[in-house]
Formats: structure tokens, sequence, C-alpha cells
């Protein structure tokens, strides 16, 4: 592999991996020798496809998204061994998810070192998708410098730690859609039915999408989301909330 990176561009990888704060002794040594792969494969995460339709984050990306999956999974593994195999589904699903990945991103300030086109952030829901991408573009980077998720786990465990206990003590705050969709299985009626509409053209404009909920073809809760899930999934929270208040009489309001 051969660096086309300059001395001023390296000087900003290298503080940014340093506030990383990876405690591996492999890593450390890569970061005072400046070691020449790791810094080509970081680079290449951190160059958005707006910025160079070549070399930019996108086969990176996509092999991240299978380490994260398994890094996740062995923190599940190492940590909830006790939880069944839906519940850590349903965890992992959270702790890799895109809004996840966005959250971490903005931790690490990883947008002040994305090299991308102007154009491309032009509103908030571009941005958080930038960084979302980038962070796991980021995660293969690190997977292919070391080959091995043994960094991954390092860097990434000290957040799903505090993320996981709250995901678990508060599910339906987390994973509403699945949260009601067991609650009427429960109740053996049919799943809830969402109908989405789009009221805006305004990409990133937070009530773009209005999303309206029937269970039994009674309308049971209306949300708005900057994207279709994001209305789905608030819609059920407005849904759990009625359900919660209601108790044994929710039934007999709709």
């Amino acid at each position: 592999m051969k660096s086309a990176i300059d001395n001023q561009r390296i000087s900003s990888l290298i503080c940014f991996l340093k506030n990383l704060d990876i405690k591996s002794e492999r890593f450390d040594k890569a970061i005072r020798n400046k070691d020449e792969e790791m810094l080509i494969y970081v680079n290449e995460s951190l160059t958005h496809s707006s910025a160079d339709k070549n070399k930019n984050h996108e086969k990176l990306e996509f092999f991240g998204d299978a380490v994260l999956r398994l890094a996740a999974s062995e923190f599940i593994d190492q940590n909830y061994s006790q939880i069944d195999v839906g519940q850590r589904s349903e965890l992992r699903a959270q702790i890799v998810s895109d809004e996840w990945l966005t959250k971490l991103g903005k931790d690490i300030n990883l947008e002040k070192i994305i090299l991308v086109g102007s154009k491309a952030l032009r509103d908030d829901y571009s941005r958080d998708t930038i960084i979302a991408e980038t962070t796991e573009a980021l995660i293969g980077a690190l997977y292919k410098s070391f080959n091995s998720i043994w960094e991954i786990n390092l860097w990434l465990d000290k957040y799903w730690v505090i993320d996981s206990q709250l995901i678990l003590a508060s599910p339906h705050l987390y994973n509403a859609k699945s949260s009601l969709q067991e609650w009427c299985q429960e109740k053996k009626i049919d799943l809830p039915q969402y109908k989405i509409k789009e009221v805006s053209t305004n990409h990133g404009d937070p009530k773009r999408f209005l999303c309206e909920l029937f269970i039994l073809e009674q309308l049971v809760s209306t949300s708005f989301g900057k994207s279709h899930k994001k209305a789905e999934k608030n819609a059920a929270y407005l849904a759990l909330e009625k359900m919660t208040k209601g108790g044994k009489h929710f039934l007999n309001q709709i």
C-alpha cells in the first residue's frame, strides 16, 4: 500500500486515534510508529464519497458492518450470557443501530476529521447519516489494520457497558415496536398496523413523515419523524404509554 497522505493530515489522524483511548500495546505501537497501513485504512474510512469518488469510506463501511455485529455479539456473550437468544438479538440490534453509531461518532468528534463535500452536509439528517456511515467504516479500518476484533472491543465495550444497562432496564424506550408487538401477541390480537404519509419534502425535517398506528383497526397514536423508521418508533412509544396508563382498560378504549 502506498500512502499519499500529507504530513498535516497524518498529524490530525494520529491525534484523533490517540483520543480513542484504546488500551492496546500494538495499537499504541502503531500510533508511535505512524504505521502506514493503519493510517491509509483510517484515512480512507474518514473520507466520504462526496469528497473522493474513488477512495472513500464505502468499502470499509460494508466491512465494518459485519465486524461491528461480531464485536457486539462477543460483548453480549461475555457480559450477558444469562439472557435468552431473543433478548440478545434485540440488545445487539440497539447497540449496532445507526442511531447508536451516530451517537458514538459525535462523542469522538468524528465530524471534525471527516473529509466531506460541502453539499453533503446540507441538513441534520444527512449529517447524522454521514457520521454513522464513517463510524462504521472506521470500525472496519481498525479491524483491517490489526486483523482482529480485540481492539474493537477494547474501544467499544466501555460504551456498551453503559448503554446496555439502560436498554435492558427500559427496553420499551429503545425498542418500542418490538415491545408493542409482544404485547399484542400476549393479548392474542392482530399486530399493529403502521400507515406512513410524507408531509414534507425537506431532508432532516423532524416532521417529514407522519405515522398513524392502528390496533384492531382503531387509531391509537400518531407521531412524526424525520424517517419512516423514526416516525413508526415514536408512534409505537406513544401507544405503549397509553397502554401503560390505561392498564387493563386499554383494550376497551380501542
